[in-house]
Parts: structure tokens; sequence; C-alpha cells
């Protein structure tokens, strides 16, 4: 997992080939303006999910891994809070890896919870274990989803 601000995005897009790409997309001046749901990048390789809703909490979060693709997740108003545990500690597995929706829950406690203030970003990779959305306002936030195998069509 990596937390930061914008003004350092620069310093990791040599770690994927789709991170480039994908703090463009995060600097838009349209950004703001874009409905909640899916718009797309790169096809199934880089693609944005809008998400505007309220919070449900720490208590009602929930964590969730991915395995085809790392999330950029990426604050535009309200401070989302997102807890964290690594996959290989998830023992207590609600719903099993869904290859269709690339998605695993688990009910597992997080072992840690960050703040992610507007202007910010957090990066999870496969092995990050995250349960978003459990900040308690209101929250819209873009969430890059890039493609583990990159080279893959």
């Amino acid at each position: 997992m990596i937390l930061d601000s914008m003004d350092n995005a620069h310093q990791y897009l040599a770690m994927h080939p789709g991170f480039a790409d994908s703090f463009d997309v995060l600097r838009r001046s349209d950004l703001a303006g874009l409905a909640a749901g899916r718009h797309g990048i790169e096809g199934e390789r880089l693609y944005a999910m809008v998400v505007k809703g309220r919070g449900v909490g720490k208590a009602q979060a929930k964590l969730e891994a991915h395995r085809r693709y790392i999330d950029i997740q990426f604050a535009l108003t309200g401070s989302d809070l997102c807890g964290w545990a690594p996959t290989a500690l998830c023992t207590k597995v609600r719903q099993a890896y869904d290859a269709k929706g690339d998605c695993e829950l688990f009910d597992d406690q997080s072992l840690a919870w960050v703040a992610l203030p507007p202007g910010h970003f957090v990066i999870f990779f496969p092995w990050d274990g995250h349960a978003p959305m459990a900040g308690d306002g209101e929250l819209h936030k873009v969430v890059i989803k890039v493609a583990v195998a990159w080279d893959q069509p």
C-alpha cells in the first residue's frame, strides 16, 4: 500500500507502465464533473470508476482484494477512511474470489486505518486487503483500475 499526495505522484511512475496514464487522468481539470460509474481509458487494462456516496463507517466497511487489478484511489471531496490488512493474514473469507468481478471479500479486521484526504491517493496492490468508503461523510472519489498483467490483451 502507498499513501501520498498528487504532488509526489511522479515518484511512482516507474513502478508500473500504467501509472503514468493513471495519474494523467487524475490530473484532468474536468475530473470532478465525471458522472458516477465506469469510464474507459485503455480498454480492460485501464479504466476509472467514479464513486459518489456516503461513507459506511469502520464497522460496516469490509476488506476486499483484487488479483487482476491494482487500485489507485483518489479523493476528490470528503475524506475517505480506508482499512488495510495484508491478504496473507486474511483467513475469514466472506466471499470467495470471483474472477469476473475480480473481487474477494473478507470478514477479518483491518490492521490499520488510513485517512485519504482530498488531493491524495492510495495504491492498493493485489496483496493489500482494503476496506474503502469507511469515512462517515459524503465522499467523491475516483478509483483507477490498473491491470497487473499490462502486456496481456
